[in-house]
């Protein structure tokens, strides 16, 4: 298994080669023959140019990875046309890469899987181009994948999960619970209302400038809050987690990171400093904002575990809990979460850290799945549109809202 993690230059031109050089290299001797199926998983949603060769029985045969992490974090944030470019220069390398390391051609694929929705609009079209002309080319199947379905069945790879189970989506672009029934059969019980916790952390990381600070400067602003909340005390300051009143399964975090930044800029003052240098209270606000958004995360999950089960959607026993996207790598939420978990006699999975990130292993997973189940492959190809902004599922949040279900209190020691 290959993966490879490396950063372009951001404003180099993208290679003149095209994809009917893709087998210009190949070096697959002896090649393997294969029996069972096999799909070629390809990301591009967002900043991340990644791809994966999966076969039925859930084996990794090969995957890499372009991250553009480093790139986005001197801009301070993703920058699309950026992102794109970067996509365009790896995304042949990327996919060639993980062929090689598979020992697979494009003949031997059962079909190809692509996130084509959500997303940024750049970013997907150049997946999404690359990938029909892999199929027009190679005559393979076409599988277009919903980035939150492919991270919700994720834990179906990693471990025996069978349907129905509640699943949280927490990343730097999303934030949903949903009751997954189905590959392709999803309830939507909750959604964040603005934006995405992963982004509110980042946003927070920003502000206390912590790209200045040596230990935390290759880090994302998620990963840097949770490694300097470990040296803060939550309790110098308190702030209510959001919509404590709203009796539903939403989120909320803009009004959060409004309360946080009047709190930094109060501090700045205090301590007399500038905007730009780092306060020495930022591990306490680190892990308040940490703490807050767990505690928010945690109680509205609850609220979902409650109604599923008053609506028998779930098992009265040993229902389970799955946490996925790339904020469920935060290990201090995930505590979180496992108290929820164990006051509803829930069983909490998450799939493992580097498949909680945007990666190709999960697209190819899904695409293994909507083959099994014959759902949504294509011999067609000519009307596929990618779809930037594209909800997961039937929508029954004022259902939920409706049930009113109040919550009982819970002790976050953590």
């Amino acid at each position: 298994m290959l993966i490879l993690s490396k950063t372009a230059r951001v404003f180099s031109k993208p290679p003149k080669s095209n994809i009917f050089g893709l087998l210009r290299s190949f070096s697959v001797c002896p090649r393997r023959l294969f029996c069972h199926k096999l799909v070629l998983g390809i990301e591009t949603s967002c900043d991340d140019t990644a791809a994966a060769v999966v076969d039925e029985a859930g084996h990794v045969l090969g995957e890499a990875m372009h991250s553009q992490t480093e790139v986005h974090l001197k801009t301070g944030g993703i920058v699309p046309p950026v992102a794109q470019q970067l996509h365009r220069e790896n995304i042949q390398r990327i996919v060639e890469e993980t062929l090689s390391a598979s020992r697979v051609s494009p003949q031997d694929l059962s079909a190809i899987a692509t996130t084509i929705k959500p997303g940024l609009a750049l970013s997907l079209g150049v997946g999404l181009s690359f990938s029909l002309q892999l199929v027009n080319r190679f005559k393979r199947p076409f599988i277009p994948i919903h980035h939150m379905e492919a991270h919700a069945l994720t834990i179906r790879l990693t471990n025996e999960v069978e349907f129905p189970f509640l699943v949280l989506l927490i990343s730097g672009g999303h934030c949903l619970l949903a009751l997954v029934r189905g590959v392709s059969d999803f309830l939507l019980l909750g959604k964040s209302l603005d934006i995405a916790p992963g982004d509110m952390l980042d946003k927070v990381a920003r502000r206390l400038s912590l790209i200045k600070h040596p230990e935390y400067s290759t880090m994302s602003g998620g990963k840097a809050i949770e490694h300097l909340a470990k040296q803060g005390n939550r309790f110098h300051f308190t702030i209510n987690p959001p919509m404590q009143n709203a009796k539903n399964c939403d989120f909320s975090f803009t009004g959060l990171q409004h309360v946080i930044n009047k709190l930094i800029t109060r501090k700045e003052k205090e301590e007399g400093i500038e905007e730009g240098q780092i306060l020495s209270s930022a591990a306490d606000i680190a892990a308040v904002v940490q703490h807050t958004t767990a505690r928010h995360l945690a109680m509205r999950t609850y609220r979902a575990i409650l109604f599923c089960k008053q609506k028998d959607l779930l098992p009265p026993a040993n229902a389970v809990l799955v946490v996925s996207g790339g904020v469920a790598s935060n290990l201090y939420i995930r505590r979180a979460l496992e108290i929820v978990a164990d006051a509803t006699q829930c069983t909490l999975l998450c799939p493992p850290p580097r498949l909680c990130t945007d990666n190709g292993v999960m697209i190819a997973w899904n695409g293994i799945e909507r083959l099994r189940a014959g759902l949504g492959i294509l011999h067609d190809v000519e009307d596929i549109r990618y779809e930037p902004k594209c909800p997961l599922g039937v929508d029954i949040s004022k259902e939920v809202a409706e049930a009113a279900i109040k919550v009982p209190r819970l002790k976050m020691t953590i």
